[in-house]
């Protein structure tokens, strides 16, 4: 597929958007070295741990997150003809080792030198260390999954790309990213460029996936939020009641990051 870019008129100096798909061209955006410090102090600092102390945090959300593709797969792992999945950004193979688990031929592609030699080594998993846009496509998969990877990828159009190429007729994509439709973005612009990280290249919200996945022929089976934070909301939905703010994110996808399943089309 193809990208159009064009300079935004509210935010010229941050963001380009595309015309087709409305996904943002962060411009201020440069590659960085994911080295140890972007699994340990980096990760504690926002989250008081690091990545290999938050482990059974992960591997629980990893388990919801599985759980989402039966609403593609029903019922149909199968030992003996087990379902290629393949983790793009892998890290030190949480969710790889629970897909495994449920009967998925896993494999990763991960960048990190240390997170990679860490799923290797002690979870003796299948990981391909390097980029995704070198990743030799030999033989296709049941599954791409993919999560706060992508957005630190430049070559938007050859990733997108690939993962319609890697992905079986009926397979599923599971993805996450930041969201530009949540309350920093909409309602305090100022915050979100001041936080936006400086190795995040494109940004996502619900809408743009949408287009995007259906110029590559996917059908979007389900979006939802994965944050809430009415406290950084300036707007009418930061003076509601917690319950409602939830119910009403929840159903328009509204938030700071969010996550979406898709598939394939035959």
């Amino acid at each position: 597929m193809e990208f159009q870019f064009e300079r935004s008129e509210k935010f010229p100096d941050w963001i380009e958007i595309c015309k087709k798909t409305g996904v943002h061209r962060f411009l201020p955006a440069s590659t960085r070295n994911y080295d140890s410090s972007y699994f340990l102090s980096e990760y504690k600092n926002q989250y008081n741990k690091t990545y290999f102390e938050d482990e059974i945090n992960l591997r629980s959300i990893a388990k919801q997150r599985l759980d989402l593709l039966k609403r593609i797969f029903p019922g149909k792992l199968d030992s003996k003809n087990p379902l290629r999945l393949l983790e793009i950004g892998s890290a030190t193979g949480f969710f790889l080792d629970e897909a495994r688990k449920l009967g998925y031929e896993a494999q990763g592609i991960e960048i990190s030198e240390e997170a990679s030699e860490y799923a290797l080594k002690n979870l003796k998993l299948d990981i391909w260390k390097g980029s995704f846009v070198d990743f030799p496509e030999n033989g296709k998969f049941d599954v791409i999954a993919s999560f706060f990877t992508l957005e630190h990828m430049s070559q938007i159009e050859a990733i997108w790309q690939k993962i319609a190429n890697l992905l079986k007729p009926g397979g599923a994509l599971l993805v996450a990213f930041p969201s530009f439709y949540g309350p920093t973005f909409q309602t305090n612009a100022p915050e979100w460029f001041k936080t936006h990280p400086e190795d995040h290249f494109f940004d996502y919200d619900p809408r743009s996936i949408q287009k995007l996945l259906k110029e590559l022929n996917f059908d979007v089976v389900f979006q939802m939020p994965l944050s809430f934070h009415p406290n950084r909301d300036r707007g009418w939905r930061g003076r509601l009641p917690l319950s409602i703010y939830k119910w009403i994110s929840k159903i328009t996808c509204y938030g700071d990051t969010m996550q979406t399943v898709a598939k394939k089309k035959n």
